[in-house]
């Protein structure tokens, strides 16, 4: 069976074609893991995170820390 994500780019990534992360809010809601991905190579790697990682990874993106 084939999953579908529903890719969203990252709100820090930049629209000038810089770093750019995608990330899969609707896989995540169903399988508790979030796949991450590089939006310049789509067909390339999927890193699956805990959804406890992703968070702890969010608070210190927001944090500045």
């Amino acid at each position: 069976m084939t999953t579908i994500h529903q890719w969203v780019k990252s709100t820090y990534s930049g629209g000038e074609g810089g770093d750019c992360v995608e990330w899969s809010p609707t896989y995540a809601a169903t399988h508790h893991t979030v796949p991450v991905r590089d939006s310049k190579n789509p067909t390339g790697p999927t890193l699956m995170v805990s959804a406890t990682a992703w968070t702890a990874l969010l608070s210190l993106v927001t944090d500045g820390n």
